[in-house]
C-alpha cells in the first residue's frame, strides 16, 4: 500500500536496443500513500500569509523562477520540457525529462554515434501523480508533473553518444545533445567525480559555480547524497524568527545565510505589510511552495544534469512535507485545521496532516530514475553500480533498517498489525521500500541489509579494488545523534568486514574528516601514514567523511558554545559551503578535496593508499596522542 510494487516499477520503463522499438503506452499511476484518512488541510499549502496565491501578485515574498530545459517556440506554451536529465544503467543510460503535460504518446528520443547522425530511435514510459497544486494552475515553464523516462542499452563503455528528444503534445524539441556512457569495471584510466550532499538552494550558489567549473574540466558525474531541494522547507515563510534557526531576516539583529559579505538583496526593506521571517531573498531564497521548490532546483540544475549523468539518493528532507511543527504549533494549525497566520495548543501533525502527493516520499521517487532494479536494489533507494576502478554504492539511511528515522507502520503499531490508527503515526512515517523477513527490530530481516551483504561480497577487486559507500546520515561525527548508533548497527560491522574503503554522508551541515574507525570508533593508526595520507585496512578500518555543507536554507550546523571536536575528528570545517570531488587515479590510490564554494580553493586536501604502500611510519602532527585523540585542525 505505501509504495508501488517493484514490477510495476520495472514494467514503466523499456530498455532500447539501438533499433526502432514499439511504442509502450503509459501505465497507470500506482498507490504509493495510504488515504484511509483525509487530508484536512488548505487545498494548496503557502507559506506566503501576505500573498497565499499559487504564482503570486508582487505583495508577498517572490516566487523564484529557473529557466527550463527546453527554450519554448512560443511566447505561451501549452507544454514544454523544463527538466533533463540523465543517470547509468547497466551497459547505457537512463534519459529523464519532465513536462507539465502529458505527451499523448510514448516518449520517444533519437540517438546516435555521431551529432548529425542520430539514427536510432528508443521509446520509454511516463509516469505521473497528482501533484499539489496541479500544472494546470501554475506557469507551463515552472511545473513539472509528469516524468518520462528512455532507457537505452547494449552501448559501448566510454563513449560519447548523441540524443535529442522528440517534440510532442505541444512540447518543444530538445537541442541536440550528449551523454557518455561509463566506463568498464577494470578501465585503468584515472577519473574525477563530483560528490555533494545538502544543497537546495540558498548557499548553494558557490557550489553550483564551481561544480559547473569541474564539469568543464572533466569530472564523470555528480553523487548526491540526499538532502536535494529542500522543498519541505516551504513553510519557513509562515513561521517566527527562532533563536535555534539563524537562517532569518529581522531588520538588525539577525545572522544571515552566507555570512559576510551580506549580499544587497538581504538589505532591500520587506515588502509593506510583510513581517520578518524566512522567506524569499530577505530570509532565505526558495519558494513557498513545496512543489514549486522542487521546479526551482531542478530547473536550476539543468546546467549540470544535462551535461554529466547525476546520481541521488534519498535524504530526510525528501520524505514529506514537513519534518516538525513551529514553535507554537502554526503548521498543526494550517496543515491539521485549515487555519492560516494561526497557532494551536498542542501539535497533532500525523502521516495523514500532508497533502497525498507529498507523503512517503513520493516526489523524489518521480523527479529521478536511479539504476535500484537494474542492479537487485529497489529503485531510487538502493543500488550500485561500477565505474573503471571502483564500485560505488547508494544506501538508504532514511528507511529499510531497524529503528530507521523516518518510520514504517510496523513500527508506530510496535509490530502488533500494519496499519496505525491515524494518531499513531508521524508526518515522515515512510516506508519500508523493500521487504522485511522477520521482525522489525532484527536489521538481517531486511531486503536493504541482505542486498548490501551480496552486493559487497560480490565486488571483484582484481577489477574494481576501489569500493565506495554513501548515505545520507553519517555513523559518527561531532556533532552525536541517536540514529548514528542505529545506522552502525545495521549497516557498518558488514561494510568494514568486506573491505569498504570510504564511507560518505552528508546531514550534518558542515565537512567533517575523520580518522580511520574501527566498528568501536576508536582510532587505528597503523591505518594513518600521516596528517593528509591514510592507508586502507580491511577488516579493521573505514575512513568516514561528512560532506554536508553544498548549501541549504537552514545554514550550517554548529558546535555548542565550549564543545570541541570529538577525538575522532582530523579536520572540522563549520563555515565553507562547497562540495567534494574525488579521483580515482590508480589500483592503489584516490584523492579526495574539499572545494570552497566561495571561490573555488582546496579546503582540504586526503590521499588513500591501498595498504602496503604509501608513506611509512607516522608520527603524527605537533599534539598527537593515541590515547587521548589525535591533533584537530578545526575552522569556526
Amino acid at each position: 500500500m505505501k509504495t508501488a510494487s517493484r514490477a510495476a516499477f520495472l514494467a514503466a520503463l523499456l530498455v532500447a536496443l539501438p533499433i526502432e522499438v514499439a511504442s509502450v503506452p503509459a501505465p497507470e499511476p500506482q498507490p504509493d500513500v495510504d488515504t484511509r484518512f483525509p487530508y484536512t488541510g488548505p487545498k494548496v499549502p503557502v507559506g506566503d500569509w501576505v500573498d497565499p496565491t499559487i504564482n503570486g501578485n508582487g505583495k508577498g515574498f517572490p516566487r523564484l523562477v529557473e529557466a527550463p530545459a527546453v527554450k519554448p517556440k512560443s511566447f505561451k506554451p501549452k507544454n514544454n520540457i523544463n527538466v533533463i536529465s540523465t543517470s547509468y544503467v547497466p551497459n547505457g543510460v537512463n534519459i529523464h525529462y519532465q513536462t507539465p503535460f502529458g505527451l499523448g504518446t510514448a516518449p520517444l528520443v533519437h540517438w546516435g554515434p555521431k551529432k548529425n547522425d542520430l539514427c536510432n530511435k528508443a521509446f520509454g514510459l511516463t509516469k505521473t501523480y497528482d501533484r499539489t497544486p496541479p500544472c494546470s494552475e501554475v506557469v507551463v515553464t515552472q511545473c513539472s508533473q509528469f516524468f518520462h523516462d528512455v532507457q537505452i542499452g547494449h552501448l559501448k563503455s566510454d563513449t560519447t553518444y548523441y540524443y535529442q528528444i522528440q517534440a510532442a503534445n505541444g512540447t518543444t524539441a530538445s537541442e541536440v545533445l550528449s551523454f557518455k556512457t561509463s566506463r568498464a569495471a577494470g578501465d585503468k584510466s584515472p577519473f574525477s567525480i563530483g560528490v555533494l550532499n545538502d544543497m537546495g538552494y540558498t548557499n548553494a550558489h558557490g557550489t553550483f559555480k564551481y561544480l559547473n567549473k569541474a564539469i568543464d574540466e572533466g569530472i564523470s558525474f555528480a553523487w548526491h547524497g540526499g538532502d536535494i531541494s529542500y522543498a519541505d522547507d516551504w513553510y519557513s515563510g509562515i513561521l517566527p524568527c527562532e533563536s535555534d534557526w539563524p537562517v532569518c531576516y529581522n531588520g538588525t539583529s539577525t545572522e544571515l545565510p552566507g555570512g559576510p559579505p551580506i549580499p544587497a538583496e538581504y538589505l532591500v526593506p520587506l515588502p509593506e505589510g510583510e513581517i520578518a521571517n524566512q522567506g524569499g531573498p530577505q530570509g532565505g531564497d526558495m519558494n513557498v511552495l513545496y512543489e514549486s521548490n522542487w521546479d526551482l532546483w531542478q530547473q536550476w540544475m539543468n546546467s549540470i544534469t544535462k551535461r554529466v549523468p547525476y546520481m541521488i539518493l534519498p535524504g530526510n528532507h525528501e520524505a514529506a512535507c514537513a519534518e516538525f511543527d513551529g514553535p507554537n504549533n502554526e503548521l498543526t494549525a494550517y496543515l491539521v485545521e485549515d487555519k492560516a497566520n494561526s497557532t494551536a495548543n498542542k501539535t497533532e501533525l500525523t502521516y495523514y496532516s500532508c497533502p497525498p502527493s507529498q507523503r512517503n516520499f513520493t516526489t523524489y521517487q518521480h523527479r529521478f530514475t536511479m539504476p535500484g532494479d537494474e542492479t537487485g536494489g529497489v529503485g531510487n533507494f538502493w543500488y550500485s553500480f561500477d565505474f573503471g576502478l571502483a564500485h560505488f554504492v547508494s544506501i538508504n539511511t532514511e528507511t529499510d533498517f531497524a529503528f530507521s528515522p523516518e518510520w514504517p507502520f510496523v513500527r508506530d503499531t510496535k509490530g502488533h498489525g500494519d496499519l496505525p490508527a491515524e494518531n499513531q503515526t508521524f508526518i515522515t512515517d515512510s516506508g519500508p521500500f523493500g521487504y522485511i523477513n522477520g521482525n522489525y527490530t532484527d536489521n538481517t530481516a531486511y531486503e536493504q541489509y541482505q542486498w548490501l551483504l551480496k552486493d559487497l561480497k560480490s565486488v571483484d577487486r582484481k577489477k574494481t579494488p576501489w569500493v565506495i559507500v554513501m548515505g545520507h546520515r553519517p555513523m559518527w561525527s561531532s556533532q552525536v545523534a541517536s540514529y548514528q548508533e542505529d545506522i552502525r548497527d545495521a549497516f557498518q560491522a558488514i561494510m568494514v568486514e568486506n573491505g569498504v574503503d570510504l564511507y560518505m554522508a552528508g546531514h550534518i551541515h558542515w565537512y567533517e574528516r575523520m580518522w580511520p574507525l574501527d566498528v568501536n570508533g576508536s582510532i587505528v593508526t597503523d591505518s594513518i601514514a600521516n596528517n593528509n595520507t591514510y592507508r586502507t585496512n580491511p577488516g579493521k578500518s573505514m575512513i568516514h567523511l561528512t560532506n554536508g555543507m553544498a548549501g541549504n536554507i537552514e545554514s550550517h550546523s554548529t558546535l555548542n558554545p565550549g564543545q570541541s571536536p570529538l577525538n575522532i575528528t582530523s579536520v572540522l570545517d563549520q563555515k565553507n559551503y562547497g562540495f567534494s570531488t574525488i579521483t580515482v587515479e590508480s589500483a592503489t590510490k584516490l584523492t579526495w578535496k574539499f572545494i570552497h564554494g566561495v571561490d573555488g580553493s582546496v579546503g582540504d586536501e586526503l590521499t588513500v593508499v591501498k595498504k602496503g604502500t604509501g608513506p611509512k611510519g607516522y608520527s603524527g602532527p605537533p599534539g598527537f596522542n593515541h590515547k587521548g585523540g589525535p591533533w584537530i585542525r578545526a575552522i569556526w
